[in-house]
């Protein structure tokens, strides 16, 4: 056999820096992901990293405040000072001004929110930069600028409300307020749509298009024809002008990594090995398993659904694992199961572990402050006033 090696000509044979950050060579400081965390961490393996994790905290006293979201490691969450969702716990920092530090265990997102909403002295720390969201990420500020021509081409944009969850970025929040637009949470998306209908005719419903069609197909009572999907990757989002022009929800193609795992085979299979079991997910799930469910609600709903439960109940939960294997433990008068068989934590948010909990307190003690999350003033400005039209809502 002969092999011919052809020349090329015209062909850069540089990487670009897409193609590096895709490689695990370079890091984005814009992204959700691919930043390094710079300083040494104490071994996984350390056997005093828990009383190092106390003697940190202590030393710090009121100075510092730790938040965990609900899907941290059990580690983490035994040093949280409160836990919660995502807006939740930026809410419970913002009501701490004497607290200089912030320490948010959860991800990029969450964190950004807090600095949003806190204050000018207090600092929010992220014990792992890396700790980003898949479906963050898949909103970026260029490809939405990108849709918003797309519908002003199509004479819709005048029209078109945006609201965007709250698993999205500061410039996402940003570009929401500029644009009239609001916040939701997965706990009062209901709200949100029916206040931005009262504004316009179309909603473009930003980063998760399952919270977005489940809000409106099931509360709304929409129709999934009033629904298209807005491709990114795509020309024109992927969609004619027609098609934009007849929907009432534009959302956007993005998803929860964890949450768009469940199927309906999921269901069927718990309800096959666990008579009487009932079906609880979050509207996160996509639309198939959302309508196949028994009960649907955010995070805050399924702890208290479990909390009010009755004894000997036989429950299957549709979200992040640490949370279910919590609640499990929680309430051992109940069987309480992960509604797949396959194990499925939220890998970003698994980062934040406690190597760089305690890495991050011991930098405090010795008067560093790592990984601070800082939104530059003109993004936290429209982004905080797409909160607070959230916050407004009645």
């Amino acid at each position: 056999m002969t092999t011919t090696i052809t020349e090329t000509h015209g062909v850069d044979p540089t990487p670009t820096p897409l193609a590096l950050l895709l490689l695990g060579r370079e890091a984005d400081p814009n992204s959700e992901r691919g930043v390094d965390c710079p300083g040494d961490l104490p071994p996984a393996s350390d056997p005093n990293l828990v009383e190092r994790a106390r003697a940190a905290k202590a030393a710090l006293g009121d100075r510092v405040f730790i938040l965990g979201h609900h899907y941290q490691r059990d580690e983490v969450i035994e040093f949280a000072d409160v836990t919660g969702d995502s807006f939740k716990l930026a809410r419970d920092a913002a009501a701490r001004p004497e607290a200089e530090y912030i320490v948010f265990c959860g991800v990029h997102f969450m964190a950004e929110s807090a600095d949003i909403l806190t204050g000018e002295k207090q600092q929010v720390v992220l014990p792992d930069l890396a700790a980003g969201c898949s479906m963050a990420d898949m909103a970026t500020a260029e490809q939405v600028a990108e849709c918003w021509d797309v519908l002003t081409d199509a004479g819709i944009a005048d029209v078109t409300v945006p609201v965007s969850y709250m698993n999205s970025s500061a410039d996402i929040k940003a570009f929401t307020g500029r644009h009239g637009g609001t916040i939701c949470t997965s706990s009062n998306a209901q709200r949100a749509l029916e206040w931005a209908f009262e504004q316009g005719q179309k909603v473009l419903f930003l980063p998760d298009q399952h919270l977005g069609r489940n809000t409106a197909v099931r509360d709304l009572g929409l129709s999934l024809d009033d629904c298209v999907l807005y491709n990114p990757h795509k020309p024109n989002g992927g969609l004619t002008v027609e098609q934009l022009r007849d929907a009432k929800m534009i959302l956007w193609r993005g998803h929860c990594s964890v949450h768009g795992r469940f199927s309906l085979d999921s269901v069927a299979d718990v309800r096959e090995r666990i008579p009487g079991v009932t079906v609880l997910v979050h509207p996160e799930c996509k639309h198939e398993v959302v309508a196949a469910a028994d009960m649907v609600g955010s995070t805050e709903y399924i702890i208290k659904a479990l909390d009010a439960a009755e004894p000997g109940s036989k429950w299957a939960i549709g979200t992040e694992l640490n949370l279910v294997r919590r609640l499990a433990k929680a309430h051992p008068d109940k069987e309480i199961v992960f509604l797949d068989r396959t194990v499925c934590f939220c890998s970003t948010m698994n980062r934040i572990d406690l190597p760089h909990l305690v890495w991050a307190l011991e930098s405090l003690v010795e008067g560093r402050v790592p990984n601070v999350i800082t939104v530059d003033p003109e993004t936290e400005k429209y982004a905080k006033a797409a909160l607070d039209r959230m916050l407004a809502l009645p």
